[in-house]
């Protein structure tokens, strides 16, 4: 009876590990309690099963190791852009801040808190596609050839950037970052809630930090003059939510370094 009784119980755990659902039953089996041939047994199996969890454990360590190095080549490839246009120095970086600094306000989950930051690092890596006669302007005059390049560098980052599944919302948030509210930005002309609230958020950092930095041909404006220009563009450009929040944000915690 032991016997029959400990072949049923073998089977069923051992259905339970073919289906990944790994547990300390098995080990109730090697007990003197059971035959010696179901002993055996389940001593094989438990083995097996430990053998299966590390295997399974060193394949998920090396792809997140493999994650990690493909973010960081790409992420290099971002911070490359300065050595084209200083002006893109520390760009990414500040609007990365600054979007993760709007994400813990708005109290979302410590993953999507992440996939913002890391859209913000990453939000401008199109611009990598710009020809050299769009780097060297340094005045506001752009033809019509220059404006086509750089209303597409959402749709060549995207383009970079979409083989990489494990960027998953992040890679929306770089594609959408240049819509508006009102229906008027690009690639899609999205407006309101058609855009990604991650896009949204970067809207509102890139849009301040650009404003703040010094260009060639224009000084960067004050904190409180770029406060000040968002908030004449919530509600048509920006999230208007979000341009309250981001104002209250850098009021409290300053500007980004």
């Amino acid at each position: 009876m032991a016997w029959l009784e400990g072949r049923v119980e073998l089977i069923r755990i051992i259905k339970e590990i073919a289906a990944g659902k790994y547990s300390d039953e098995i080990l109730e089996l090697t007990g003197p309690g059971y035959p010696p041939e179901i002993q055996e047994l389940a001593e094989a199996v438990g083995l097996m099963m430990v053998r299966i969890e590390a295997r399974e454990f060193h394949l998920e360590q090396l792809n997140e190791r493999i994650k990690s190095d493909t973010l960081n080549t790409v992420t290099a490839v971002a911070g490359a852009l300065a050595a084209r246009d200083a002006y893109t120095e520390g760009h990414g970086e500040r609007v990365g801040v600054y979007a993760e600094r709007m994400a813990l306000r708005l109290g979302l989950a410590p993953d999507e808190v992440e996939r913002i930051r890391i859209a913000g690092i990453l939000h401008d890596i199109g611009k990598i596609g710009f020809s050299d006669h769009v780097f060297s302007n340094e005045d506001t005059r752009l033809n019509k050839d220059m404006l086509l390049e750089i209303r597409s560098h959402p749709q060549w980052g995207y383009d970079i950037l979409r083989n990489l599944d494990f960027l998953g919302p992040a890679l929306d948030y770089v594609f959408a970052h240049h819509e508006r509210m009102d229906g008027r930005g690009y690639p899609r002309g999205l407006s309101g809630d058609e855009i990604p609230l991650g896009a949204r958020i970067l809207s509102v950092a890139d849009c301040f930090d650009a404003m703040t930095t010094n260009r060639p041909y224009q000084r960067g404006k004050t904190p409180q003059e770029a406060l000040s220009i968002l908030g004449a563009l919530a509600g048509t450009a920006l999230d208007p939510d979000l341009v309250d929040l981001f104002i209250d944000e850098v009021e409290c915690g300053g500007m980004a370094d």
